[in-house]
């Protein structure tokens, strides 16, 4: 019996570690089907809110709609400076002025001269949307699933649910509905207010739109578009549409390439307007549809997002061309190949950055960005400050991307507070000088070593460098906040903050009117480990002045709707530009941009008169020193108004495995998913080298099982030999 227990002991090893042994990791997150297919493994953090183009505004979104949706336009993928070229689009557009007698003018007529624009664009045939059920019809050409009954309903819970799907080609028509859309009145578009601003006869379009709905017998009837002409779109025929814009507005030409004017097609937008639908959450702001190269296959948003190769998507090639060093780095090696070259891009939630950072080590993601908690572990500094990977990282084929975001982060003050925003002239200046002086307290040089290893630019103004109207030296500094030293800034004592407090009511923090402690109110998205480092370090930087700082976390989606009520205090935000001009980043402190009055972009609820003005002149002028003398003074205002603590404008550090291929920073085109590639064959290999597991501790602790039960098997099989003895002597 002991050999045969022994011979039992030592089968069950060897099973074991044939087993261990086999082509599946024992860490390996994902399905062993999908070892070596064309998948793209990459991460998101916060569940996506608005996936409707006509409401999404968001980073955390953006990644997927821009893969969906398609817009006329789009930024070439490798040259720099950013250049707008066509995506849908024939050609780019025409733009022609026109003064107030209907008069064509040239193209280089003064602004004051220009009553409007029009914008005709032309897109390509042949162009076809991803299968959808909206488009399945039946034998007899009527749409089977845009009047669902409640038998029918009771088998749907997602839209994969749906038996049949069609499509049909892209029109101009469709984009001239989505359009419309930004005046819908069961729509809440971020950019409404501004191109209302722009868009002839949209601001009137939306009041006849509410009038309509009001008149409707049930709030579940369908608004169909169609119905309803907006005097500044006008459709010339299939493949052509006109947009009227007021005056002249150079700008219009960027938000082209922005998913706000891709094409809804109405039978979408029909399909999901169904009452039966949209309580389940079926929806256009769950389930996009789109012309793109992906469409999304899976909406888990607190698990998993998928994007799947449209089989629909239209011919496109990788570029040709690029900058001179493209080349040279081996971007250039698929020049005039059909994209996209990845079959599906599966987003996982993960909220904690070691999860990440340790996954992306396995080779379990693919890219990722560098935590401050793993920034020696991954970066060095070699000769002149340039930054590389660390050996560590080189050997495992690990390489660095990096770029100046053209973004800025900043912490807000909402001005309809009465505390930190104040609502008469007393309190007005009363709370500026409690801005300024915690604009000062703040030291953002400290984050940017701490919390960013580096990776920033103190900011001293909304405007990004790279962005026409930014200026960098003394003359680029905020006066309120630094003074000019050894020919660089240098931030105020906080003395000066603490005398600027007591001007303000509140000597030592405290508030010379009730005598009590000042209490202001924080609201962030804060959820990791190193988020709260951050909260604990911005708390010491008030308690300089003697203020405490309660802080208030919640998801990013409640923390959104704060923003939009104005129930926050003080915020922490960013923005990513959507184009490159200093509009984009002053108009997020425009007046008519409110975020509270208008569903603006204008989080802070800032209103200056003067800056109000000055950004009416400055947004319509050409780059020039007429338009920089404009910015200097509107810069100025807000330095003194100081609604913003100016924050800072990040580098971007960003970390590949050598199978992640034609990888190019560029913030400004979203769409770029369509150009990168995998190795996946080599992703495969590596992640069995790097978690091979280590099997010779288990065999150890194994062995001395089997030794240590030696004995008492001996010892088991001398008893049952003396009861067999005894019991055959009786």
């Amino acid at each position: 019996m002991t050999k045969s227990f022994i011979s039992n002991c030592l089968l069950v090893i060897v099973s074991f570690l044939f087993t261990a042994c086999g082509e599946k990791n024992w860490n390996n997150p994902y399905a062993t089907e999908d070892g070596e297919k064309n998948i793209l493994y990459t991460v998101f953090t916060e569940r996506p809110k608005h996936l409707d183009p006509v409401q999404s505004y968001s980073s955390n979104e953006i990644q997927f709609t821009a893969q969906v949706y398609e817009p006329p336009l789009q930024y070439h993928y490798l040259k720099r400076p950013f250049e707008l070229i066509t995506a849908t689009a024939a050609r780019m557009p025409i733009v022609t002025f026109y003064d107030a007698l209907d008069q064509q003018l040239s193209s280089d007529a003064p602004a004051d001269k220009i009553a409007y624009s029009i914008y005709e664009i032309t897109i390509k045939p042949e162009i076809f949307y991803q299968p959808h059920p909206a488009f399945a019809k039946n034998s007899s050409g009527d749409f089977l699933y845009h009047n669902l009954n409640q038998k029918e309903l009771a088998s749907i819970f997602k839209l994969s649910d749906f038996l049949q799907t069609s499509t049909r080609e892209l029109s101009a028509e469709d984009y001239v509905y989505q359009i419309k859309r930004l005046a819908h009145p069961k729509l809440h578009s971020p950019i409404y207010e501004l191109m209302a601003d722009y868009i002839v006869g949209l601001r009137n379009y939306a009041d006849e739109l509410r009038q309509v709905v009001q008149n409707y017998p049930s709030k579940d009837t369908f608004l169909d578009l169609r119905n309803h002409q907006l005097e500044g779109v006008q459709l010339v025929d299939r493949y052509t549409y006109r947009v009227r814009i007021k005056g002249k507005y150079p700008q219009f030409i960027y938000w082209l390439a922005m998913p706000f004017f891709a094409p809804i097609p109405w039978e979408a937008d029909q399909f999901f307007s169904q009452s039966g639908l949209v309580q389940k959450n079926i929806t256009l702001d769950w389930y996009p549809i789109g012309t793109g190269p992906y469409m999304l296959t899976e909406n888990n948003p607190n698990l998993r997002m998928v994007l799947e190769k449209n089989p629909n998507f239209r011919n496109e090639y990788y570029p040709a061309e690029g900058m001179p060093e493209d080349a040279e780095i081996g971007l250039l090696v698929d020049a005039g190949k059909k994209l996209p070259f990845i079959d599906k891009i599966i987003f996982t939630r993960e909220r904690e950055s070691i999860p990440r950072w340790n996954k992306f080590l396995q080779g379990y993601y693919d890219a990722s960005g560098i935590g401050s908690d793993s920034f020696d572990q991954a970066v060095q500094l070699v000769s002149q400050g340039e930054a590389t990977v660390t050996d560590a990282m080189a050997e495992q084929g690990i390489r660095l991307e990096t770029t100046v975001a053209v973004s800025t982060y900043y912490m807000g003050f909402n001005m309809l507070d009465p505390v930190v925003g104040g609502r008469n002239s007393e309190g007005t200046e009363n709370a500026r000088k409690l801005r300024q002086a915690i604009s000062i307290a703040v030291d953002y040089e400290e984050f940017i070593s701490i919390f960013a290893n580096g990776r920033g630019i103190p900011a001293h103004s909304p405007i990004s460098p790279g962005i026409a109207g930014y200026r960098a030296g003394k003359e680029g500094i905020n006066a309120i906040v630094y003074d000019w030293a050894k020919d660089r800034p240098r931030r105020k004592s906080i003395q000066v903050a603490r005398n600027l407090l007591a001007e303000a009511g509140y000597p030592n923090g405290i508030d010379q009117k009730t005598g009590a402690p000042l209490i202001l109110y924080f609201d962030v998205t804060a959820r990791s480990s190193e988020d709260r480092s951050k909260l604990d370090w911005m708390r010491k930087q008030f308690q300089k002045l003697n203020i405490q700082l309660v802080v208030r976390s919640t998801d990013y989606n409640r923390f959104q709707d704060k923003i939009r009520k104005g129930n926050a205090q003080i915020f922490e935000w960013g923005w990513n530009a959507d184009y490159p001009d200093p509009e984009n980043f002053l108009f997020l402190l425009y007046g008519p941009q409110s975020k509270v009055a208008n569903s603006g972009e204008n989080a802070a609820n800032y209103r200056n008169p003067e800056y109000d003005s000055l950004f009416e002149q400055m947004k319509n002028l050409e780059n020039g020193i007429h338009r920089q003398q404009i910015i200097d003074r509107m810069v100025e205002i807000l330095r003194y108004d100081a609604p913003w603590l100016w924050g800072y404008h990040p580098k971007d550090y960003g970390l590949y495995h050598s199978w992640y291929q034609n990888v190019k920073p560029n913030r400004l085109a979203n769409n770029n998913y369509k150009y990168f590639k995998i190795d996946a064959k080599q992703r495969a290999q590596k992640q069995r080298e790097w978690n091979d597991p280590v099997l010779w501790p288990l065999m150890l602790i194994f062995a001395v099982i089997v030794i240590g039960l030696v004995p008492a098997a001996a010892a088991l099989r001398r008893r049952e030999r003396s009861i067999g003895v005894r019991a055959l002597s009786s």
